[in-house]
Order: C-alpha cells, then structure tokens, then sequence
C-alpha cells in the first residue's frame, strides 16, 4: 500500500484510540467506578465495504 494509505490509516487509528479513551476515562468517573470491572466492546465500520469489525474485552478499574 502507499505511504498516503499508511499515514491516513495510522491518523485514523490513532485519533480512534485517543478520543476513545477520554470518553471512556469521563464514563468511569461519573459513575464512580473504581474498583469494578466493565465488559467493553468497539465496533468499526465501512459502509460503503460492508464491513464490521468488532473487538471485545474487559477494562477494570481494580489496583
């Protein structure tokens, strides 16, 4: 792939990763969620490929 594939991907990637994780930084806060445990789940999509892709874990606010 070009080099305009692979930076156009890393800066979609990366602002993905980033502004996921202050939503879910603020989430946790104002429910005073320390010490619990939370399923997660992110979905990427491309509508115009018909594609989903899903990733499926577990963030824990336990020390």
């Amino acid at each position: 792939m070009s080099d305009d594939y692979n930076m156009s991907m890393r800066k979609f990637l990366k602002q993905v990763g980033v502004t996921s994780q202050t939503a879910i930084e603020e989430a946790l806060r104002e429910a005073g969620s320390d010490g619990k445990s939370f399923a997660v789940k992110a979905v990427v999509t491309i509508e115009d490929l018909g594609m989903v892709h899903e990733v499926n874990g577990e963030i824990s606010t336990q020390e």
